[in-house]
């Protein structure tokens, strides 16, 4: 029998193959010169005109691809020297994604998309942040825990020490991209809360909710922080959800 015919349908009609620009091209056949070891970490790359041989492509080719592995954290350029080899890290990633992020998130429906997101990350580091717990990172979660109730009454230093304990939980789960995202997301993370804190009593209920969140962590409870951090995160899209009604209603009136 002969080969089946394939008859297109006009989703593959739709969908030409796109022919690599020079400088793509380049910067993947060198990410893979890097990766399998012909360029090794911390070593310095072969000057522009020596890559432009190796390549067959011109200068603008070469320094576009420079600059592509650059963001992605493959190579540090620095003004008059040779690019070096690098290792990429947590923070380069997200730092490359946190743009896009921030602009996902004017778009309608994104700051919901990202609250569901932010609470199955948040849920999943309390609940190692319990597994992982040292007497150490207890007595510093107690600390950000106490701080933040201080700060009660001041909206400031409480939006900040709600931040800063948060970020203590992240770094109690030991994973250095959870780090990562949290410091790319806090601006973000701020907005939500300025938000949701002008609520009334919400300031009260958050400082409740941490508590639960740190009793459970100095429990060593991963599934009672994880639940914590889960009805946390609920309340924070109920206050957030009842400032915009808010909001509207008020712009409403004014009209």
């Amino acid at each position: 029998m002969g080969a089946a015919e394939i008859k297109p349908t006009s989703d593959l009609v739709s969908w030409p193959i796109r022919r690599r620009k020079l400088s793509e091209e380049a910067a993947l056949r060198l990410e893979a010169m890097i990766r399998d070891g012909t360029f090794p970490a911390g070593t310095m790359l072969p000057p522009e005109r020596e890559l432009m041989k190796i390549f067959g492509v011109g200068r603008a080719s070469i320094r576009e691809a420079l600059f592509a592995l650059n963001r992605m954290g493959l190579v540090l350029l620095r003004n008059g020297e040779r690019p070096r080899v690098t290792t990429p890290t947590p923070e380069t990633l997200i730092t490359e994604l946190s743009g896009s992020a921030r602009h996902f998130l004017s778009q309608p429906d994104g700051a919901v998309f990202f609250q569901e997101a932010r609470a199955l990350f948040e849920v999943g580091i309390a609940r190692l942040a319990a597994q992982r717990a040292t007497p150490e990172d207890v007595e510093r979660l107690r600390q950000a825990l106490q701080a933040n109730m201080a700060a009660r009454g001041d909206l400031g230093d409480f939006e900040r020490t709600d931040v800063a304990f948060h970020y203590v939980l992240a770094t109690i789960a030991k994973n250095p991209i959870f780090t990562a995202v949290h410091d790319a997301l806090v601006e973000w993370l701020t907005s939500q809360r300025t938000m949701s804190l002008g609520v009334t009593g919400a300031e009260e209920g958050a400082s409740n909710s941490h508590r639960r969140i740190y009793e459970a962590v100095a429990a060593h409870d991963p599934e009672a922080a994880a639940r914590a951090m889960d009805d946390h995160l609920k309340d924070v899209a109920a206050l957030i959800q009842r400032s915009k009604e808010g909001k509207a209603g008020a712009t409403g009136h004014l009209r």
